[in-house]
């Protein structure tokens, strides 16, 4: 008979990770400013509202998102738990659902390197959803991450496009 996993192991299953990169046409510096700016990162991230500072490393906001059939509303708080200019942004980000229960725990880190003319960004994110949200299954889950992180990629990269490009 196999013992019971302890809750350490249950997270770790439960947990999903996504990591990519992409380029964005612009100085290292300039795009480590404008990821380190909260209002300017909410826009690159879809369903996030109402975003609100409460002192320099924590910030709270309402992200919605709809998964599959399902809308879920999250109150989440963000901490910045490490910034390293102009290399690692890293920040915790924690969230109770709004209307149906479960909750959202998630790691972020982005790193950022030359490469020539433009910036390198990469990205690690490691997340728990329980609940609801937590029973839809990994596949749906992963599709909607990848969603996310395009969006946020597309977005970024807009913001440094040079004019004559966004007129495309």
């Amino acid at each position: 008979m196999r013992p019971r996993p302890t809750e350490t192991e249950l997270d770790e299953l439960d947990c999903m990770r996504v990591s990519g990169e992409f380029t964005v046409a612009a100085p290292r510096s300039a795009v480590f400013d404008t990821l380190r700016d909260a209002s300017a990162f909410a826009k690159f991230v879809d369903g996030v509202q109402d975003l609100k500072q409460i002192d320099p490393t924590h910030f709270a906001a309402i992200f919605e998102t709809r998964i599959a059939y399902m809308k879920f509303k999250f109150a989440v708080t963000v901490e910045v738990t490490q910034m390293d200019a102009p290399n690692v942004i890293e920040a915790k980000i924690e969230g109770n659902s709004i209307g149906v229960i479960g909750r959202l725990s998630a790691k972020s880190t982005t790193t950022l390197t030359n490469a020539g003319d433009e910036t390198k960004v990469m990205y690690a994110v490691e997340s728990t959803l329980s609940g609801k949200l937590g029973s839809i299954g990994q596949p749906v889950l992963r599709a909607k991450a990848k969603e996310m992180q395009k969006t946020f990629a597309d977005r970024l990269q807009a913001a440094f496009a040079q004019p004559a490009e966004r007129a495309r």
